[in-house]
Parts: C-alpha cells; sequence; structure tokens
C-alpha cells in the first residue's frame, strides 16, 4: 500500500513531519527537518520524487496555518495578491529548472545571505517588535512583488530558508511586525508550493500516497504551531526565526562542505 515502506519508517517520517509543520508555522524553515527525513527514510526514491511528496506534504501544514492565521490577524490583502502572484510563478519557472541547473554552486551564497539574516536581526533588537510600515503603499506592493518572485523562483529551484527570507523581506524592508510577517509568509509559501507541485503533479514526480499520510501530521504541527505564535506574538516568533535561520546555516553549510 505504501510502497514496500516499513511501518518503523512511516513513523519516523510521520513525527518529522509533524515537527516540520509546527516550525514552519512559526518562523519557517520545516524543510530544515522534513526534506532530510525523507532522503533518509525513502532512499530507494529519485531525488526529484521526494521534493515532489516534500511540496504534498508541506502545502497542506501551511494551508492550514494560513487559515488559523487568517482568523486572529488581518493581512494586507492587495500586498499578499502582489506578492503572491510572482512567487507562484516563480516558483513554477524554479521547479522547471530544478533538474538542470547545478544548484550546490549556489549553497555558499545561501548560507552567507543566511549569516547576514541572523547578524543583521540580531543587532537591532527592535527589529519586527511592533509594526512600523514603510513606503507607500504602490512602492510597497513593487519591492513586494520583485522580491517573492525572486524566493519563489529559488523555492522550486533549491528550497531551504524560502518562509525565512519572506519574513526578513517583510519586516525589514517593508517594516512588518515578526508576527504579521510570519502570517504573511505563510500565505505567499503556500502559493510557491501549489507551483511547485503543479510541476513535480504533471511529471509524474510525487508519492501521492505517502505526501497524503503525512499531511495529516504536517497539518496537526502546522495548527499548534499557529497558535503557539499568535499567543506568544512578535517578540516569541523573532526569536523562533533566530534559532531556526542559526539552524539553516549549519545545515545547508553541512551540505555544501559534503557536496564539495
Amino acid at each position: 500500500m505504501f510502497y514496500d515502506i516499513t511501518l518503523t519508517t512511516l513513523i519516523f517520517l510521520i513525527f518529522a513531519a509533524f515537527c516540520a509543520g509546527l516550525i514552519d508555522s512559526m518562523a519557517g524553515g520545516g524543510g530544515l527537518i522534513q526534506l532530510p527525513a525523507l532522503l533518509i527514510g525513502l532512499p530507494k526514491f529519485e531525488t526529484v520524487e521526494v521534493l515532489g511528496t516534500n511540496k504534498l506534504t508541506s502545502v497542506f501544514g501551511t494551508s492550514a496555518a494560513t487559515i488559523l492565521y487568517r482568523r486572529a490577524i488581518t493581512f494586507n490583502g492587495r500586498l499578499l495578491f502582489a506578492m503572491a502572484l510572482p512567487a507562484f510563478i516563480g516558483s513554477i519557472g524554479g521547479a522547471l529548472l530544478a533538474s538542470s541547473i547545478p544548484t550546490r554552486a549556489l549553497r555558499p551564497i545561501i548560507v552567507i545571505l543566511l549569516i547576514a539574516m541572523v547578524i543583521y536581526t540580531i543587532k537591532r533588537p527592535q527589529l519586527g517588535a511592533v509594526e512600523s510600515l514603510k513606503h507607500e503603499p504602490g512602492k510597497q506592493m513593487r519591492i513586494g512583488a520583485l522580491a517573492a518572485g525572486a524566493i519563489g523562483f529559488y523555492d522550486g529551484l533549491i528550497g531551504p530558508g524560502t518562509g525565512s527570507f519572506l519574513i526578513l523581506i517583510l519586516v525589514a524592508v517593508l517594516g512588518f511586525a515578526f508576527l504579521n510577517a510570519s502570517a504573511m509568509a505563510k500565505v505567499i509559501n503556500l502559493c510557491t508550493n501549489i507551483g511547485a507541485i503543479l510541476v513535480f503533479g504533471f511529471n509524474g514526480s510525487i508519492l501521492w500516497k505517502v505526501g497524503l499520510l503525512l499531511a495529516v501530521a504536517n497539518v496537526a504541527g502546522g495548527l499548534i504551531g499557529a497558535t503557539l505564535a499568535i499567543r506568544g506574538g512578535s517578540t516569541f516568533v523573532r526569536k523562533v526565526f533566530l534559532f531556526i535561520t542559526t539552524a539553516l546555516i549549519f545545515k545547508v553549510g553541512l551540505d555544501t562542505i559534503t557536496m564539495w
């Protein structure tokens, strides 16, 4: 029924999916847990199938967290649309090129960007504590659209840290508080996941039964994580953001050293 995967492996993957949903709904970075777990648990399958299954699982948890955030937080609808559409298109482009671009060459750049994000956030303790919007609405949408398109392309191509990059753009460049930024990042990340799923799905690169089973655990984690974030506010989300981004630095850095 589940591609001859053992029960022990399924339990391991279900737990990983739950933890990924929990963390991702608060500050991004769920792929730090879920994707490596899938690569370890499904060694007999092609990497592209694992990537597609990861996206399928993630989209459910992201959707659940988005709904919960939407009930508690008022979104800027125009800005969200301006960012979500290019993010969706960008992720399709990234996923289409995922098999033809040598992504390992990009990993050192990602590590440098993540380190810069952590240093920038630590040096500004009040960053994202309260909402202090920058730029007039039209400029906000232009900046947001360009950034979201680039991050969407990156998500379809590689993926790690997408939520963290979105949150920092919304906080540091556009002036949102961390909680609001995390909520908006979920909506945009949902669009990038859907875009990538369309590509992987049409190419037959998704293990549907495994992905849908893990989606249940991912949703549970996403709902709990979003609830904790809403209760803890921007200060709590900032701490989780720094922790996850630091973990991403070590993970991507280690992957880079191993690949070279």
